[in-house]
């Protein structure tokens, strides 16, 4: 249920950008196709209002309840209770507020329940989430996970989010035979990004004792970096037949990463709070995003400076042509996969790692 949803990501981006290029399109006067950028976003904004209204009205929290009484009893068994705060009305009941004081009969107690069923529900949720929050919080090796995730998934992002214009300096503006499309590339990196969340929830269904998660997350980053390396390397200029092989290893890398690490998440802190949890990890891509993306605008920039005029016979929305626009922010970027890839390995193996800890992923 996790993994499925990730995975489609890649299919949505696969779909969308053929039906950007082959349906919602505009005929230039030279013949050319180019999107029609009010007509797409106009589709957009229709199909995203009625899947926002379905979810609206068909989404709905399935035994909560059961989940939380579940996750405090798995508490009680491990002795995580002993000594711990938890909650009880105040006396003079202002507005059903409540204060967190030691007390043998609060929240967790069963005799209550039968006081006020729904505010003691509510106290017991609450007190696990905050339980399991600080401890989420104060475990070191999610800081190294989560810092490792973030340096991983940036570049991945920022590749993302500037693919035409990577596309765009991959040839002289007076080449225009040979020049690759970008909704191409958009669904070739979609499609390994799809089959990596599917297979990755089809071996955790079918795998019980032995599981390779860590090694394969860390494959993943490997893979995203040979996309970095290739493309910073500048193998494929002049070369778009090459492109290929950044759109499909970035992709599978990236696909793979963002399907494993709520598996991680859940295997190592437990669903009881996996929402908080792996909502603290998600926003680390919108972090690493925006950082990559202002080092990759500022090279792209500063090589348009030095390009040759494009206003003769040449794409008026390519601006910047060459390896200068691109090869010192790839390199960085597979330096920045490979510190990741190094984080999340030392936490498994490192110091009071997961492996440490006797947690199998």
């Amino acid at each position: 249920m996790l993994v499925a949803p990730i995975a489609s990501f890649g299919l949505g981006g696969m779909v969308l950008s053929q039906i950007g290029s082959r349906i919602l399109y505009e005929t230039q006067p030279d013949g050319a196709r180019d999107i029609n950028v009010f007509h797409f976003f106009l589709f957009l904004c229709v199909v995203l209002a009625v899947l926002g209204l379905i979810g609206t009205f068909s989404l709905r929290v399935v035994d909560e309840e059961d989940l939380i009484d579940g996750a405090v009893e798995e508490l009680e068994r491990s002795g995580l209770l002993e000594g711990s705060e938890v909650f009880r009305r105040r006396a003079h009941r202002d507005y059903g507020a409540i204060d967190a004081i030691d007390d043998d009969a609060g929240a967790m107690d069963p005799a209550r329940d039968e006081d006020d069923e729904d505010d003691n529900a509510r106290l017991k949720k609450a007190w696990l989430l905050n339980a399991e929050t600080r401890s989420f919080l104060s475990d070191h090796t999610m800081w190294w996970f989560g810092i490792g995730f973030w340096l991983i998934i940036g570049p991945g992002e920022a590749f993302i989010n500037n693919l035409g214009t990577v596309v765009g300096t991959l040839y002289s503006p007076s080449t225009r035979s040979n020049e690759t499309s970008v909704a191409t590339h958009v669904s070739i990196m979609a499609a390994p990004a799809r089959s990596n969340g599917i297979s990755n929830l089809s071996s955790r269904a079918e795998t019980k004792d032995i599981s390779l998660t860590h090694s394969l997350f860390i494959a993943a980053g490997i893979i995203l970096s040979i996309g970095t390396l290739v493309l910073a390397s500048g193998a494929v200029q002049e070369h778009g037949e090459r492109f290929w092989i950044v759109s499909g290893a970035i992709g599978a890398g990236y696909g793979a990463v963002f399907s494993l690490t709520p598996i991680i998440v859940t295997m190592i802190w437990g669903v009881e709070n996996f929402g908080t949890n792996f909502g603290i990890l998600a926003l680390t891509p919108a972090l690493g995003s925006t950082m990559w993306g202002l080092i990759y605008s500022a090279e792209y920039q500063a090589g348009a400076q030095d390009s040759p005029s494009l206003a003769e016979g040449a794409d008026k929305d390519v601006f910047c042509y060459g390896t200068k626009c691109y090869s010192s922010t790839f390199w960085a970027m597979t330096i920045s996969v490979w510190i990741g890839t190094v984080m999340v390995f030392w936490a498994w193996k490192g110091r009071n790692g997961w492996s440490k800890r006797g947690i199998v992923i």
